[in-house]
């Protein structure tokens, strides 16, 4: 994976396949390989060339640990379109769906097509007393049993219908118990920072990039109907939901969620 300096500050990111540009930008915390274990694949076998990217925050990219705004990492992702050949669809999750949204805004030009999972558009009390208690975690020093986390993580991120297989259940938690022995980088604590407070609805509602909004439909992170809000405010977005799935939908309904994708993007041209 070539590691470039885009935006002043160095970006580790992957090209895969040949065809229309798709850059896929992850979510808080998140690195860009998760992409790759369902998303890239069906994307290139769709005829796309698909970029994911090690957001700001997280290494081997700049860790950016003095602090993020979201227009940082607006300017990334432009950065990377205009490096790899505008115009690009762009994909995000949670935090990457703000981002690619943002970049609607900032610069339209460079983009054919917007996909946001997980969006939302304004904030609201619980998750932003959940971020507030992340944040405190992180800064007092605290690390919670990493059977108690994984515990939480699962509850907090995946489908009723995902945790009623035991099996299934186990390896979800086994994978949520590893990754909370991790100690938290500075990076992930800037992007856990990052200033959510705005009701970015009334901006949305000027974005003209042909948009698809898809929400998880246990999702109790970003939910359905902050999904539906988004589609609501920007002319013409189309809204989609998957069933039986909760904010690591992409993960855990891959299919639904990689067809709806591809339907939307080769409509688009």
């Amino acid at each position: 994976m070539p590691i470039d300096t885009l935006n002043g500050i160095r970006i580790n990111y992957d090209v895969t396949g040949d065809g229309p540009l798709v850059v896929m930008v992850m979510g808080t915390g998140s690195p860009g390989r998760v992409w790759r274990t369902y998303q890239v694949p069906a994307l290139v076998k769709a005829g796309f060339r698909v970029a994911t990217m090690d957001n700001r925050g997280i290494a081997p990219s700049d860790e950016s640990a003095g602090g993020i705004r979201i227009g940082d990492m607006v300017g990334d992702t432009a950065a990377l379109i205009q490096r790899l050949g505008a115009p690009a669809h762009v994909v995000g999750h949670s935090l990457g769906s703000r981002v690619v949204l943002e970049l609607a805004l900032a610069r339209p030009e460079l983009l054919r097509t917007v996909v946001a999972l997980g969006a939302v558009g304004r904030p609201h009390p619980l998750s932003t007393m959940l971020n507030r208690g992340e944040r405190a975690l992180q800064d007092e020093g605290v690390q919670l049993p990493p059977q108690y986390a994984a515990a939480i993580k699962a509850m907090l991120n995946l489908s009723p219908h995902t945790l009623e297989d035991p099996a299934r259940a186990q390896e979800w938690l086994d994978i949520f118990e590893y990754t909370a022995t991790l100690k938290p980088s500075p990076g992930v604590r800037a992007q856990i920072g990052i200033d959510r407070s705005q009701d970015r609805l009334p901006a949305y509602a000027r974005i003209r990039v042909p948009s698809l909004i898809v929400g998880f439909g246990d999702d109790r992170m970003t939910t359905p109907a902050a999904g539906r809000e988004v589609a609501d405010v920007i002319p013409g977005a189309r809204y989609a939901e998957i069933e039986n799935c909760g904010h690591y939908g992409y993960l855990e309904r891959p299919e639904e969620v990689n067809s709806t994708i591809v339907e939307f993007l080769t409509a688009a041209g």
